[in-house]
């Protein structure tokens, strides 16, 4: 009983753990279409929607939006394609990942 009691706990733990190795990654978005101050809410919104996307900062000034997201649930194709279907293309900069294993592009 003692052995299927560790055995429960191992199974659990490992499992807990599973969400640590998820990659978490960060893309820079240059978002050229942005011509007024309010178009970054529109576009925050489109990207808040896909599913894996944990934060979204855009800038108005340098026409940017910074979006970090779980890359087993979404990539930076899916990203691109939320800020063209809401009125706004734009281009992969930049992408950084942050846990062990990740590749930099």
């Amino acid at each position: 009983m003692t052995k299927l009691k560790s055995a429960i706990a191992v199974i659990c733990l490992t499992a807990l753990s599973a969400s640590a190795w998820a990659a978490s990654k960060t893309v820079t978005l240059n978002v050229p279409g942005m011509t007024c101050p309010a178009c970054p809410i529109t576009i925050k919104k489109a990207l808040n929607k896909v599913s894996g996307v944990s934060k979204v900062e855009v800038s108005y000034e340098k026409k940017q939006a910074r979006v970090t997201f779980d890359d087993e649930k979404t990539d930076t194709k899916a990203l691109v394609k939320a800020t063209t279907d809401a009125g706004f293309p734009s281009k992969a900069e930049s992408q950084s990942g942050r846990i062990h294993g990740a590749q930099q592009h």
